[in-house]
């Protein structure tokens, strides 16, 4: 199974793109995406490697906030 976390873009080189989710950095290609990308948009990446979607600003902040809940959900089990 598969869950795609959105990822924020920290830098650009060339196809290539450092992103950021909750701490974790991960350097991804960006040669499946058809539109342009720039430092502060989303991505919703597979394997670790590959943006395979740029999200806009609002779908990303309310996907990322369902995860917070989550995983906040997650750490009060005992």
């Amino acid at each position: 199974m598969c869950i795609a976390i959105p990822s924020r873009v920290v830098e650009i080189r060339g196809s290539t793109a450092t992103v950021e989710r909750f701490g974790e950095r991960l350097e991804v290609s960006l040669m499946m995406l058809a539109e342009p990308v720039e430092p502060g948009d989303f991505l919703i990446v597979q394997a670790r490697s590959w943006a395979v979607e740029k999200l806009g600003a609002e779908d990303a902040e309310r996907a990322l906030e369902l995860f917070r809940e989550c995983f906040s959900l997650l750490e009060a089990e005992p």
